[in-house]
């Protein structure tokens, strides 16, 4: 008697350890910084074993990718998708807590980061993406690239909060203009994009400082229009007396003759690194030849969100020739001259 107890004892916590079986498609959509990205996830699961692959659509572009290493442990289900960049890959991991017909991830991209959905059994109710977590005026659309920012209990303000209504557009105030030019590029070989603010009552009878915004891995030269409207902020501040009227020329960062993001945004990061030869050798000289801009290092700034911050940074080290065209007091990377919410997380 005591043994078939034993024997049965064992059977349940074998069984405890596996969840309900997860063979079958399962449907998620994770907010990136490359956008919405829509998963279906087709998982065949064979004891603690998981196999499978994942179908991504974003923006009418189609990936399939195996996935690796899948297990399940009681209630939790991992497996790993592998991002070849180049000679390089990158591991996306998932990390899953099933519930009945939904599993809740959590995915990891390498060291970047990571975001949370909810995947469904197809046939069931859907779960909509988790919407963005941010301050106050963070806006809508584009999303922290590795999901929302989680601010703990000994985090301290980096600055204060901005002032409610500082992204929106206003009546009464002067307005800026922006318009797409088109330049030669030397180092690239073709024709670039670059989106150009000029600020209200532009005139080329006067000398203005220029300030040259650099977007991220996923973006464009429409970026920052499309996520943060600088136009509508620097309108207000110059409104305001807070900010000198200056001109902003956002370009695309990508220095290759096909620089849209792609598919697979990453795979574009070795052209993120020649940029600085677009900048200096062509973009700089056409904005002086076009604008009325100042052409002291002084007046000079660059600035940049996450690949367009590493990019704001090289090109003003002092070993580098960048270094005689921007100051380097006049230059910011990643989010925190251009985000008031952001946060200063302490160093553990």
């Amino acid at each position: 008697m005591k043994t078939r107890i034993t024997l049965l004892t064992l059977a349940l916590c074998s069984l405890s350890a596996v969840a309900a079986d997860l063979t079958g498609t399962w449907k998620a959509e994770f907010e990136t910084q490359r956008g919405l990205q829509k998963y279906t996830f087709t998982l065949k699961q064979d004891g603690t074993s998981v196999t499978g692959k994942a179908n991504v659509e974003r923006d009418g572009e189609k990936r399939e990718a195996e996935l690796k290493e899948g297990k399940v442990e009681g209630d939790t289900v991992t497996f790993v998708e592998l991002l070849k960049i180049q000679d390089n890959e990158i591991r996306i991991t998932y990390t899953g807590k099933t519930s009945g017909n939904e599993i809740k991830f959590t995915r990891k991209v390498g060291d970047f980061g990571s975001s949370e959905a909810t995947a469904n059994r197809d046939g069931g109710p859907q779960t909509p993406a988790a919407p963005r977590q941010g301050g106050q005026g963070a806006p809508s659309g584009r999303r922290a690239f590795g999901g929302p920012i989680e601010l703990k209990p000994d985090d301290k303000p980096a600055f204060p909060n901005p002032p409610e209504g500082f992204d929106q557009e206003r009546e009464g105030i002067a307005h800026g203009k922006l318009e797409m030019v088109e330049y030669d590029s030397k180092s690239v070989g073709n024709k670039r994009k670059a989106l150009v603010y000029t600020p209200p009552g532009y005139s080329p009878d006067q000398k203005y400082p220029v300030l040259y915004l650099l977007h991220g891995i996923g973006g464009d030269e429409n970026e920052w229009r499309r996520g943060g409207h600088p136009e509508v902020i620097l309108d207000n501040l110059i409104a305001e007396k807070k900010a000198a009227p200056m001109i902003v020329v956002m370009p695309n960062g990508r220095a290759q003759p096909d620089d849209r993001p792609g598919p697979n945004a990453m795979q574009t990061a070795p052209a993120f690194g020649k940029f600085d030869q677009d900048l200096l050798g062509s973009l700089i000289p056409f904005v002086e030849s076009k604008y009325s801009v100042k052409s002291d290092r002084e007046s000079r700034a660059l600035a940049g969100l996450s690949m367009g911050g590493g990019q704001s940074v090289w090109p003003t080290s002092t070993r580098s020739r960048g270094s005689a065209a921007f100051h380097p007091r006049r230059t910011r990377s990643r989010h925190r001259s251009l985000c008031p919410t952001r946060r200063k997380r302490k160093r553990s």
